[in-house]
C-alpha cells in the first residue's frame, strides 16, 4: 500500500463537522440525527435517485404487533444467522427498531394500515410472527427514501454533494479526517473530524444481481485500503426469487412477502419442492431456498412462483412493483406462475463496527450494508436490512454528537493500492462473470483458487484514482480470500468440498488488508479491538 499526500491530489477543500458518504436510509438517517451540526452528504447519484434503499420491496421488520416482542424478533434473527450473529448487536437492533419505525411515521412515512387504522403487518421467511411494516404493498423502500429526502431538503444544516464518487479516506496517521471525492472531473477534499460510510454493499460484483449499478463496494474498498478491520467477508446473501429475465440487469426482485402471503414455489413439473427440504417450506431461510432453486437450474430445470391462488386478481393492487416488473417482461402473475432465479442481493460482509457504528479507525464510523455490525451473521433475516440502517444511522449520529470537537489536521494522506484493475467495460464484465461462477451460491477450493489467479491478472499498474471497476475487483479479492479460509458451509457461504456446518468454525473471521501485488493472500487475521456493550454503557 502506498501513501500519497492529499496536497498534490485535490483541487479544492471544504470543511464540515461530519461527512457522510452515501444517501440511502442509513446515511440520511445519520445526517438528520446530527442536526444542527454542519453535515455534508456525498452521493454517487442525484439525491434519492440511486442506491438499494429505494428498491427495497418487502418492508421493515419490527416488533410492533400484538403478541410480538423484541426478544421474539431477536430469537428469529439469531436462528437465521446460523451461529454467527452477535447477540448484543441483535438485542440493540430489535429493541430500538420499533422506536425508529415510529420516528419514520413522525417524519411523514405513509405505511399501509388496516381498516381500523393499525399498521398492517406482513410475514416473511424465517419470521415466527407477522412483523413486516410495508408501504403501498411492495414500495416500502421508495416511501422511506421519499420521507427522508423531504426531511433532508428541509434541514438547513445538511449540504448535499451529488453525482460525486468518493475515492479515498483522508488520513492523519491512522485517524480518518476526511474524504476525497471526484466531482465534474475535479478532486474535492471534504475535511471533517467525523466520517461516516453509508455506501451500501457490493452486489454489483455478480453477473446476476438485484442491486443497482451504484453498488460497487466503494466504502468497503476505501476502508480496507485505509487499514480498517473487516469481518464476515465470505458472507453474501443470494435472494431466492429474482425475476428470471435474461436480458435484465439488474434482475427485478420478486419480494419474499409473496411467499409470506402463501405463494408457492414449483418446479418445471408443477410440484412443490420446498416442503420436502425444510419444514418451513417456502418460508425457510433465504440460503436454503436459494440453493434449492440453484440445484434445479444446475440440473437443467427451472423454478416458478405461483401466486394464482394466494393473490390472484388482487396482484396489481397488493404488489404493484412486482406486477409492473412482471408485465414488462410478458408475465401475468394472475394467470401464470412467475419464473424465478437466485441472484446476489445483500452483503453481510463489511467494515467491522460496534453497536455505535465505530470502526477500528479513529474518526471513522459506518452504518448499513457497508458494515459487519454482527446483526446478520451468516444469513440476514428478511427485512432486517432497512431496520439496521435506521437503528445504526441514529446510533452513529448519537455517538458523534457526544464526542468533543477535535482539531483540524493540516497534512493528510490517502492510502492507494498501486496495482489495480482498469476502468473499462471489458474488465467489469470479466469480474462479474468470474464472481458469479466461483464466488456465488456454491464454492470450492479449485474455483476459489482460479478466481484469485484470474483477479491477479486483472490488476495493472495505474496511478490514477480508483473507480467503480477497480473497487469491484478489489472487493472480489477480499471475498475470495476469506471464502478460501472458511472450510465449512454456513448460511450464505456454501462450500461443495466442505458441505456441512462445522462447530469449530462457529466464529466470525476478522481481517485487515495487507496490500501487495499478489492476491492469493491479501488478508491478515486480526483480533478486533472494539468497545464492548458494557464499556459503551
Amino acid at each position: 500500500m502506498t501513501r500519497w499526500s492529499v496536497d498534490g491530489l485535490v483541487d479544492s477543500v471544504r470543511d464540515a463537522d461530519a461527512v457522510i458518504v452515501g444517501s440511502g436510509v442509513a446515511g440520511l438517517t445519520a445526517a438528520l440525527a446530527l442536526a444542527p451540526r454542519r453535515v455534508v452528504v456525498v452521493t454517487k447519484t442525484r439525491l434519492g435517485a440511486g442506491g438499494s434503499s429505494r428498491w427495497a420491496q418487502g418492508g421493515v421488520a419490527a416488533a410492533l404487533g400484538v403478541g410480538d416482542t423484541p426478544r421474539l424478533h431477536a430469537d428469529d434473527t439469531l436462528a437465521a444467522a446460523a451461529g454467527l450473529a452477535d447477540a448484543r448487536s441483535v438485542a440493540v437492533l430489535t429493541e430500538e427498531g420499533p422506536a425508529q419505525v415510529r420516528w419514520l411515521i413522525e417524519q411523514g412515512a405513509r405505511f399501509d394500515r388496516d381498516l381500523n387504522g393499525a399498521l398492517e403487518l406482513g410475514r416473511e421467511g424465517a419470521h415466527d410472527r407477522r412483523r413486516i411494516v410495508h408501504a403501498d404493498g411492495d414500495r416500502t423502500g421508495a416511501e422511506i427514501v421519499r420521507t427522508l429526502v423531504a426531511a433532508v431538503h428541509a434541514a438547513p444544516s445538511i449540504d448535499i454533494v451529488e453525482d460525486a464518487l468518493a475515492t479515498d479516506l483522508a488520513l492523519d496517521g491512522e485517524s480518518v479526517r476526511g474524504v476525497v471525492a471526484r466531482l465534474d472531473g475535479r478532486s474535492l477534499l471534504l475535511r471533517a473530524p467525523a466520517v461516516v460510510l453509508a455506501t451500501g454493499g457490493f452486489g454489483r460484483l455478480y453477473a446476476r444481481t438485484t442491486n443497482p449499478a451504484e453498488n460497487t463496494g466503494d466504502g468497503l474498498a476505501m476502508a480496507a485500503r485505509a487499514g480498517a478491520h473487516l469481518a464476515d467477508l465470505e458472507m453474501v446473501q443470494f435472494h431466492p426469487t429474482a425475476l428470471a429475465a435474461p436480458q435484465a440487469d439488474p434482475l427485478p426482485l420478486v419480494t419474499e412477502a409473496l411467499r409470506g402471503e402463501g405463494c408457492t414455489l414449483l418446479d418445471d413439473a408443477g410440484h412443490r419442492f420446498m416442503p420436502a427440504l425444510d419444514a418451513r417450506a417456502e418460508l425457510a431461510p433465504r440460503d436454503l431456498v436459494a440453493r434449492a432453486i440453484w440445484r434445479l437450474e444446475a440440473d437443467g430445470r427451472r423454478a416458478v412462483l405461483d401466486a394464482r391462488d394466494a393473490i390472484g386478481d388482487a396482484f396489481p393492487e397488493r404488489f404493484p412493483t412486482v406486477w409492473s416488473h412482471c408485465r414488462s417482461h410478458g408475465v401475468d402473475p394472475r394467470r401464470e406462475p412467475i419464473p424465478v432465479t437466485p441472484a446476489a442481493h445483500y452483503t453481510m460482509a463489511g467494515v467491522l463496527v460496534d453497536v455505535f457504528g465505530r470502526s477500528s479507525l479513529q474518526g471513522l464510523w459506518a452504518a448499513g450494508e457497508v458494515t459487519a455490525s454482527g446483526v446478520h451473521g451468516a444469513n440476514r433475516l428478511a427485512s432486517n436490512s432497512l431496520l439496521e440502517a435506521l437503528v445504526w444511522g441514529e446510533r452513529v449520529a448519537r455517538d458523534i454528537a457526544a464526542r468533543p470537537a477535535t482539531r483540524r489536521s493540516a497534512a493528510l494522506d490517502v492510502a492507494r493500492e498501486p496495482h489495480r484493475a482498469a476502468e473499462d467495460a471489458t474488465t467489469l464484465q470479466a469480474v462479474r462473470a468470474l464472481a458469479w461462477r466461483h464466488l456465488g451460491l456454491v464454492r470450492d477450493a479449485d474455483g476459489l483458487q482460479q478466481a484469485l489467479g484470474a483477479l491477479d491478472t486483472l490488476c495493472a499498474r495505474r496511478d490514477d484514482a480508483p473507480g467503480d471497476v477497480a473497487n469491484l475487483v478489489f472487493v472480489a479479492r477480499l471475498v475470495a480470500a476469506a471464502a478460501q479460509v472458511r472450510e465449512e458451509s454456513r448460511g450464505g457461504h456454501y462450500r461443495a468440498d466442505f458441505p456441512h456446518e462445522d462447530a469449530t468454525w462457529a466464529r466470525r473471521l476478522v481481517w485487515r488488508y495487507r496490500g501487495g501485488r499478489r492476491v492469493d493472500a491479501p488478508l491478515e487475521k486480526v483480533v478486533p479491538r472494539l468497545p464492548s456493550l458494557e464499556e459503551i454503557a
